[in-house]
């Protein structure tokens, strides 16, 4: 079994069933990290802990939604973070006892490690004047929770950056990540959403983490607020993609219209050309007994081309459909 024992009062010891048993024997607040939920961490969390049955199976069962859930002798919560310094979800199963919390994931969690890491220092026990169950999960809770902050504040740069790369020039690769983002965003709207159902249900009191009391309202309404603030983001950013999204059919449409007009210019210049060409070259034996010499074919034949070609520039440039303006 792989993982980390921390007890209330800030050691750190090895996660091994003597040392577990020996922590819950003495009464000490302990919590057990285990990653991954392998046959001895179950047997562990079984025969140990007591935990339920159907708990048992969900530790082993990975990719399930936000839920919180009463088992009996604890709480049983599912929740996601940012795992590490890129934008991969990592799933946590939480067990919140009289005095013991259990966390088990299967990948890196920085967010985790970090709150493990704080609290194994010297200094670093929970304050002993607040209610240290609840304050325990708080710290879990809200680490997991912020972890999405800064994912969506490097979302928004981007979002940034491609807007002002879309307005300078439109590209295929632009649309891909415009999808690859809406993609990701939607994955973590997914999980935020149930999460935020998750907290509002401990706000609210229907189920009670061990150790609630009027004191401790703060820091769940706390999680709440941190909860609320990532799912806003999340769906001002799923906005801001909307709009980037019209942004960038806008643009291919109007540089489309611009290459059309052109095409049309050209079209439209020619034509008077090709029915002067066309007209001139007719071989009836009157145009080709009157119209001959040098004189002629300068004036009309080179002439009228002429004037059709700088008649059509002025009645385009009038009009703005080139130049300035165009």
């Amino acid at each position: 079994m792989q993982g980390n024992l921390l007890l209330l009062d800030g050691s750190a010891t090895p996660a091994t069933t003597d040392n577990v048993k020996s922590a819950l024997a003495d009464g000490k607040l302990l919590w057990l990290d285990i990653k991954p939920a392998d046959p001895d961490g179950i047997a562990l969390l079984q025969d140990v802990f007591g935990l339920h049955p159907l708990a048992i199976k969900g530790v082993s069962d990975f990719g399930q939604r936000p839920k919180v859930d009463d088992i009996g002798n604890c709480v049983y919560l599912v929740c996601y973070g940012v795992g590490g310094q890129g934008q991969d979800m990592v799933e946590v199963h939480l067990f919140v006892g009289d005095n013991f919390l259990v966390t088990v994931r299967m990948d890196h969690c920085h967010a985790l490690d970090t709150v493990m890491d704080r609290l194994g220092q010297p200094g670093g026990k929970l304050p002993p004047n607040r209610p240290p169950r609840l304050v325990l999960a708080h710290n879990i809770l809200a680490a997991l929770i912020d972890s999405f902050f800064d994912p969506l504040s490097d979302f928004d740069d981007k979002i940034d950056s491609l807007q002002e790369a879309i307005f300078t020039k439109t590209t295929n690769e632009q649309l891909q990540q415009l999808f690859d983002m809406q993609r990701w965003l939607v994955n973590v709207r997914k999980l935020v959403a149930p999460q935020r159902d998750m907290v509002g249900t401990l706000v609210a009191g229907m189920i009670e983490l061990p150790g609630v009391t009027a004191e401790s309202d703060p820091y769940l309404r706390d999680l709440y607020d941190h909860t609320i603030r990532v799912s806003d983001a999340i769906d001002s950013y799923r906005d801001l993609l909307s709009n980037e999204m019209s942004a960038y059919l806008s643009m291919v449409s109007n540089n489309l219209n611009v290459v059309m007009k052109q095409l049309a210019i050209i079209a439209t210049i020619f034509l008077p050309l090709s029915f002067l060409t066309g007209f001139f070259g007719q071989n009836f034996a009157w145009l080709v007994g009157k119209l001959g010499g040098l004189p002629t074919f300068l004036i009309v034949g080179i002439g009228t081309e002429l004037v059709a070609v700088v008649g059509l520039y002025w009645l385009f440039r009038r009009r703005h459909w080139i130049g300035p303006g165009s």
